[in-house]
């Protein structure tokens, strides 16, 4: 899970890069980038930190251009220094820089193939400089001496979906051309655009969420669709093309974690998706035994699932966990040691909500267990007498090789144990874990919602019931990357 921004416009587009990656920070707080074209020359920054950290080191004037992308990282398959943070360049064809969010199955033998055949040396462990190189080899084999003819573009990006296997959003730009935008034709990744007034034109902007763009005074135009490319040249309206037939599986996990709730992905209500979510568990609970005096969300994402649970099952909503905002997200920081670090450090507490009363946490998941069991550790000593536990997803058990970081199956403290086990695991008077198909209905949206983008007619669902939609996921390439997780963890 990562964040990308892309934006080309009449005047400077630095500014907006900057601030739409603000607002898709929560995708990833490990290392942020940025890059702009002003015609005739790249300007490029990448660092480890926040945005605010990283581009507070640039004089951003000195970025001049009418088109440019932006980048916040959360480590999976490059989890390392600011060798591998993006944005990425090639100097030829004609210089294009890239970045993306999503995970590439086969990277390693591509990264080689690249290396032997193509004789392009990808110096990094990321993904998107693979990406990079596959999407300039192409175009380098296609005729360009046409600058305004966009076919080797478009059939460069139909040669890339065919070699680069996984989840990918890409945004990119190719010197004198415009800016690229494209997403794998399983559309695991989300990716969004809209428009606004620039001067006498439009200016554009592409998103890995709709908030950044409604923030920053956008008009939604529409999800970038699965197996589609589309290239914005400057003063242009954009030029879309169908590359590949969809096969949409957009991850399941958006609407549980990863995405803020006021964004709406590929049609479908982030935050109506969790207050489904929330009425779903609601109905389970009311087949169980137990009675509590308060619902306590874990902040932030399950806080609309516990509110609509709090209410349908007619008891107090709580808030008696109290989030420090200067922590980052616990979950995407890298390693299990900074987690459990971060865990009590980000929450505090509410001693008069809690003390003496039974309560029913909820979080979205349940992953690696080392945050329920430290947060119902952290409530029975603040006095409550009995704590519950809900978990807005069902149990994950299963690698994700799509740019999630939980790639062994070790990880997963449901693998192989029951849920009393896991109950006992965590220490939790009770656990209630999301049914899969209540999940699926939840997140779908009514026949009468009118969406305004192609719902997808299926997810990923791998972490959950093992089913990789991309259809080359093996035993080998699961053990092959559980190898590389636990070789760099060593490291």
């Amino acid at each position: 899970m990562c964040g990308v921004i892309g934006v080309i416009g009449n005047g400077p587009v630095i500014g907006e890069i900057a601030d739409g990656l603000l607002f898709i920070q929560h995708r990833g707080q490990d290392a942020a980038g940025a890059a702009t074209f002003d015609g005739s020359t790249f300007r490029l920054t990448r660092g480890m930190g926040l945005v605010r950290e990283v581009l507070a080191q640039e004089d951003l004037r000195r970025f001049e251009g009418h088109m440019g992308i932006g980048h916040v990282r959360y480590p999976t398959i490059g989890g390392g220094g600011v060798e591998d943070a993006q944005p990425f360049r090639v100097n030829s064809p004609f210089g294009i820089v890239m970045a993306h969010n999503g995970n590439l199955t086969n990277f390693k033998p591509l990264r080689e193939e690249l290396r032997v055949k193509g004789r392009r040396h990808v110096g990094s462990n990321c993904d998107v400089e693979v990406i990079l190189n596959v999407f300039a080899d192409e175009l380098s084999k296609r005729g360009h001496e046409d600058d305004t003819n966009d076919d080797a573009i478009f059939d460069a990006v139909g040669a890339t979906f065919d070699r680069c296997r996984g989840s990918y959003s890409v945004v990119g730009m190719i010197a004198d051309r415009g800016l690229l935008a494209f997403r794998d034709p399983f559309g695991i990744k989300p990716l969004i655009y809209g428009r606004k007034r620039d001067g006498h034109g439009w200016r554009y902007m592409f998103a890995s969420e709709s908030c950044a763009l409604v923030s920053l005074g956008y008009d939604v135009v529409r999800d970038v669709r699965p197996g589609e490319a589309l290239l914005v040249r400057p003063g242009q309206e954009p030029e879309s093309r169908q590359v590949r037939k969809a096969n949409h599986h957009l991850c399941i996990f958006e609407f549980i974690y990863f995405a803020r709730p006021d964004s709406m992905i590929d049609g479908i209500s982030v935050y109506k998706a969790r207050l489904r979510l929330g009425e779903a568990l609601a109905r389970r609970w009311g087949e169980r035994d137990h009675d509590v005096d308060a619902v306590i969300p874990v902040p932030d994402s399950s806080r609309p699932a516990g509110q609509q649970m709090a209410s349908h099952i007619g008891r107090p909503f709580r808030e008696g966990l109290l989030k420090n905002r200067y922590i980052g997200r616990t979950f995407i920081m890298p390693g299990n040691e900074n987690r459990r670090k971060g865990i009590r450090f980000k929450l505090s507490p509410v001693k008069l909500e809690i003390d003496g009363k039974r309560v029913l946490l909820v979080d979205d998941s349940i992953v690696r267990g080392n945050t329920s069991e430290q947060i119902i550790s952290m409530v029975r000593e603040t006095g409550a007498t009995e704590v519950h536990f809900a978990s807005s997803c069902p149990p994950l058990k299963y690698p994700c090789v799509y740019g999630v970081d939980m790639s062994t199956k070790k990880e997963f403290i449901a693998a192989g144990r029951s849920e009393d086990e896991i109950r006992d695991a965590i220490g939790a008077d009770s656990l209630l874990y999301q049914d899969m198909d209540d999940m699926v209905e939840a997140v779908r949206p009514p026949a009468d919602a009118a969406p305004s983008g192609d719902v997808p007619a299926s997810f990923c669902k791998a972490c959950m019931d093992g089913h990789y939609p991309t259809g080359d996921v093996t035993a080998e390439v699961l053990q092959r990357i559980e190898d590389e997780r636990l070789a760099a963890a060593a490291g």
